[in-house]
């Protein structure tokens, strides 16, 4: 990764414009052309650089569920476990931690029901409790992270 790329993601965390042409206008702003902007972006996340690049939607907001959860994976399983749990689409992504509980992911859905109803559904087809931990209080930190 060069300054170019490092420009681009600490650019991109501060905000997507919205407008008819919001990659010529980034790349305007990084002094590249909107070519070379967009060939950076895939290579970022051809090489696994950026693992996703999109909007992050309130779900909550838009009437949907959202919640934690985690489940403690058996280490001659946790690949098949961490498997099962990614090919669900209401996964938004998940995290190996050092913890009894070694599997954590997060859970998106449309209705806050279905929160539920995937949790029964990931429980019964890996054989795990899966412990939900909804957010009690929301705080925004502003992280932003330096590439």
């Amino acid at each position: 990764m060069d300054d170019i790329d490092r420009n681009i993601i600490n650019t991109l965390q501060k905000g997507f414009p919205i407008c008819e042409a919001p990659y010529l206008k980034i790349a305007i702003t990084l002094h590249i052309t909107e070519t070379e902007l967009l060939d950076r972006l895939k290579n970022l996340l051809a090489n696994g650089t950026l693992t996703r690049f999109g909007p992050l939607y309130n779900a909550e907001q838009l009437g949907g569920g959202l919640t934690l959860a985690a489940v403690k994976a058996p280490n001659d399983r946790f690949d098949e476990i961490a498997g099962i749990i990614n090919a669900y689409p209401e996964v938004a992504h998940n995290y190996a931690r050092n913890h009894e509980l070694n599997i954590w992911f997060v859970i998106a859905t449309e209705t806050p029901e279905h929160v539920e109803k995937t949790i029964r559904a990931i429980a019964q087809q890996t054989g795990l409790t899966v412990y939900n931990m909804p957010k009690l209080k929301e705080y925004f930190v502003n992280l932003q992270l330096e590439a």
